[in-house]
């Protein structure tokens, strides 16, 4: 233990003089003869309390002067830089593919073949399934001998025309006739595709819904093709965000399903506001590669609507709130030979992800109390342990 003063060892000892003192005196015994006795006991005590009072803190004023062994608040420091700030708007988005569909037949009859099965890849305008065209192809061959006859007469007109036998009307309805065969007949062959279900784009057959056996119908679904390359985000964003989201604005997206983040661009803002919830749509393009990503998948999306590559940041729980309401932190300053904690009202912008940045207030030659900010006040003294920064640089 340090030694004690000579004057610090004479107050000390007073002071427990006095205490004895107090303690030692026996209480007097109060009889309540009359009330006038009473007030004059009273007064007697409390003159002796207000003296003692008096002296304590007499001394109390002593014995800060001579303590030596000041106990001063340790801080660490940040020294302030130009730093990149992005801010983001945190959205959520369903992906979506416009290669998603389920296939209807375009006639009616009992499916007579599957050709793939579930899961199968087709390409674009591949068969998938047939329908019973018995009936078609019956027709088909019909009007096919019929045309046989007709571009016979139609022949034996020409040449009888060629030679001015007969009459030209004769030469025409037979032309007519045999034009209109050929005009059925493609017209029967057209209709007899109809009865052959293919593949509008190449994809995955994802759901089998019928079999061989079943009915086909243009109003029920056959199957269901999905492909998965032109995978997209839609997303319904507030109107209070019109100013802010743009077209080509960066945005990241994260899966939580998948546990995976992505980054992309927004390719198309909308130029409708839904009346019922008062939003519009905004679509992100997603890269699919590993096929992972399928339609309805919940998206977190981050849109950023600031960006600046020369801010000063500082992190958020920096930034205090005094009793006017306005925003402040604390730096130190060099004072004589003392660190001094120095209180500068600022001008926060926009936070994300624990940082804020600072529009006004301090500058880069400010130091900036870091731990221990909310355990000072201004114009006290501190001392200053390694700052984050030195840490930092430390480890390298």
């Amino acid at each position: 233990m340090p030694e004690i003063k000579p004057k610090m060892k004479k107050i000390l000892i007073l002071l427990l003089t006095i205490m004895v003192i107090f303690s030692c005196k026996k209480e007097e015994k109060i009889e309540p003869n009359s009330i006038q006795d009473l007030k004059a006991k009273k007064t007697k005590l409390e003159t002796s309390k207000d003296s003692i009072t008096t002296l304590i803190l007499a001394l109390d004023k002593k014995l800060s002067k001579l303590d030596t062994l000041k106990r001063i608040q340790e801080v660490s420091t940040l020294r302030l830089q130009h730093h990149k700030f992005e801010h983001f708007i945190s959205l959520q988005g369903n992906t979506k593919t416009d290669k998603n569909v389920v296939v209807h037949p375009k006639s009616s009859g009992i499916i007579t073949a599957v050709y793939v099965k579930e899961g199968q890849f087709v390409s674009r305008g591949t068969t998938l399934l047939k329908i019973d065209d018995i009936i078609m192809q019956n027709s088909i061959h019909e009007v096919k001998n019929q045309l046989i006859l007709a571009n016979t007469t139609f022949e034996r007109q020409q040449r009888l025309w060629s030679q001015k036998i007969g009459s030209e009307m004769q030469f025409l309805q037979a032309k007519n006739n045999k034009e209109a065969l050929e005009n059925k007949i493609k017209t029967l062959q057209s209709q007899l595709n109809n009865y052959r279900v293919k593949a509008p784009f190449s994809g995955i057959v994802d759901e089998l819904i019928v079999h061989v056996g079943d009915m086909a119908s243009p109003q029920a679904p056959v199957l269901r093709i999905v492909n998965l390359n032109n995978i997209y985000i839609q997303s319904d964003v507030s109107e209070n965000y019109l100013k802010s989201i743009k077209k080509g604005a960066k945005v990241k997206i994260y899966f939580n399903s998948l546990d995976q983040e992505f980054e992309s661009k927004i390719t198309q803002v909308g130029n409708y506001i839904s009346p019922d919830n008062r939003t519009f749509k905004i679509k992100i393009p997603v890269k699919n590669r590993k096929g992972l990503i399928k339609p309805n998948l919940l998206a977190d999306i981050k849109v950023q609507d600031f960006k600046s590559n020369k801010a000063i940041v500082i992190p958020s729980n920096l930034v205090q709130i005094d009793e006017n309401g306005k925003k402040y932190v604390f730096t130190v300053i060099k004072k004589e030979a003392m660190m001094i904690v120095d209180k500068k009202i600022i001008e926060a912008g926009k936070s994300f992800d624990n940082n804020t940045m600072i529009n006004n207030g301090i500058t880069l030659e400010d130091v900036l109390i870091n731990e221990g900010s909310r355990s000072v006040s201004n114009g006290q003294e501190v001392t200053i342990v390694i700052s984050k920064n030195d840490q930092q640089e430390s480890k390298k």
